[in-house]
């Protein structure tokens, strides 16, 4: 695991977005925007969505600390954001609708 420095830490829960986590290649020191909106079209990654479908909530901003794969969040409901902590098997995530 890639453990990473998050530049916010506020627990904001977006819109399902997916019904498991994304498997991610991380490259040490580059910067991510994670998606916290649920809408980006680019998951789990931010590609501005947030403006137009949800204004108060922003992307989180972290810099990875070593290169390998992670496991990001997919459903917006993780306890530990970015990274993906099993709350996607929960009946709450399997069972909503993504549209």
């Amino acid at each position: 695991m890639v453990p990473a420095r998050h530049q916010s830490n506020s627990e904001i829960v977006g819109k399902i977005a997916a019904k498991e986590p994304f498997e991610v290649h991380l490259v040490d020191g580059k910067r991510y925007s994670w998606c916290r909106c649920g809408f980006s079209k680019k998951q789990p990654f931010c590609d501005g969505q947030h403006r137009r479908n949800a204004p108060g909530i922003s992307p989180l901003r972290f810099r990875a600390e070593n290169t390998g794969t992670v496991f990001l969040c997919g459903c917006k409901q993780t306890g530990n954001p970015p990274f993906c902590d099993g709350t996607h098997m929960s009946d709450k995530v399997q069972n909503a609708f993504i549209d």
